[in-house]
């Protein structure tokens, strides 16, 4: 039936048009904005899950800032301290040098006065954006000792987040000089030692050892000449004040070769519980002062100094000091450089995780342009035959025209 009032072929080419008209403008979205899903109306779950990973992969980027920034103050703390190492190590050949006889020890201790300052300049210039890993107020809040470098931000199977650090405690073992005190690697003191020899002595039945003075035979000799004392018989005793009782002579005692310690007369009758070391030839008996004790200085590495009456014992002190220092200091520069070659790791290890959430998101929401391309193609194909079937049907109308000429 022909009608002018309903052309059904018309509608349903219009209808056809329009159907092929908004697929068209779906393609060509997908073709200018390169998504498959650009909001939640085209795939609600997609969607959200492309939209959660995009701000996980934010905050990746921001993780490898960190990492970045991380990276510049453990490199900062290992160059000071491999700097500090190599000036601590001039420091020991300076005193390795001074051992030698004959050395002056004032023209090397100039020396050493120069790198004890260059250790100073290098621990204060070790800073990266106000943070300094070699000095630091040991005794302050444990919170201001705990260094930490954002490493990862993580989400758990709940849906939970979280930041992941790199933590480096600052402590007595790492930081090279404490701002509050004297705990730090440098400026920690240790006590070295002048001449002296241990003695065991047996006082009260109980044997026990102390460091005291000793002295050369020239030292003994000049003092007994000095004081009007004299030798006893044999050479093994002697002394600086001549006694007839209980404690009343002061002098020496010979314990070995060349070494002589101060020992006090005692009569016999009243003799003390202390072994008795030499007996004279008056009969009284002489022990062993074990309260003359061989004194020692405090030094650090910081403040050592020497000079030209520095014994051997207290530069052999002073070596071992400085040893000690530099097996602590190696300790110290391993830790940063382990610290420091796993920021790199995991530099690497989100850079690659962020390549692989891009990739992730890009399957799940990005457009197949060859496939879009060939759509539109089709798509516009077959617009122009709705355009043209309309066209037709529209005609059908002036058809009807003709029966009544």
């Amino acid at each position: 039936m022909t009608s002018i009032l309903t052309n059904n072929s018309a509608m349903a080419a219009l209808s056809t048009l329009r159907s092929i008209s908004s697929n068209m403008e779906d393609t060509q979205s997908r073709i200018s904005s390169g998504l498959r899903v650009g909001s939640a109306s085209d795939n609600a779950a997609y969607w959200s899950i492309a939209t959660t990973m995009r701000s996980d992969n934010a905050a990746l980027s921001a993780v490898q800032d960190a990492l970045g920034l991380g990276a510049a103050k453990v490199d900062t703390a290992y160059s000071g301290m491999e700097a500090a190492i190599e000036v601590v190590d001039e420091i020991k050949k300076k005193l390795t040098a001074a051992s030698e006889d004959g050395v002056d020890k004032n023209k090397i201790q100039e020396e050493i006065s120069q790198l004890q300052e260059q250790l100073v300049s290098i621990s204060e210039a070790a800073s990266f954006s106000g943070e300094n890993w070699l000095q630091a107020n040991l005794g302050g809040p444990a919170a201001d000792l705990q260094k930490s470098v954002v490493a990862s931000f993580v989400r758990d199977s709940a849906g939970n987040v979280s930041v992941k650090k790199v933590d480096y405690q600052l402590s007595a073992s790492n930081v090279l000089f404490d701002s509050g005190g004297n705990a730090g690697i440098l400026d920690q003191t240790a006590n070295v030692g002048n001449d002296g020899v241990v003695v065991n002595v047996n006082i009260g039945g109980t044997t026990g050892s102390y460091n005291v003075v000793k002295y050369t035979t020239a030292q003994v000799s000049a003092a007994v000449t000095g004081a009007g004392g004299a030798f006893d018989t044999g050479g093994n005793i002697a002394w600086t004040t001549a006694g007839t009782g209980a404690g009343a002579g002061v002098g020496y005692v010979k314990i070995a070769d060349d070494t002589w310690v101060a020992a006090t007369e005692q009569d016999s009758g009243a003799n003390s519980t202390q072994e008795v070391f030499a007996t004279d030839a008056g009969g009284f008996e002489w022990q062993i002062t074990t309260t003359n004790a061989a004194a020692s200085t405090a030094y650090s590495v910081s403040n050592l100094v020497i000079s030209d009456t520095t014994t051997s014992t207290q530069l052999a002190g002073m070596l071992s000091m400085v040893d000690s220092a530099l097996e602590s200091m190696a300790s110290a520069a391993s830790s940063l450089g382990s610290i420091s070659s796993r920021i790199d790791m995991q530099k690497e290890f989100v850079s690659n995780l962020t390549d692989s959430i891009d990739a992730g998101v890009g399957r799940l929401v990005d457009a197949d342009m060859n496939e879009e391309s060939t759509r539109l193609k089709a798509l516009q194909t077959q617009q122009q035959l709705a355009i043209q079937a309309l066209s037709i049907a529209n005609s059908d109308s002036q058809n009807v025209l003709s029966l009544f000429r």
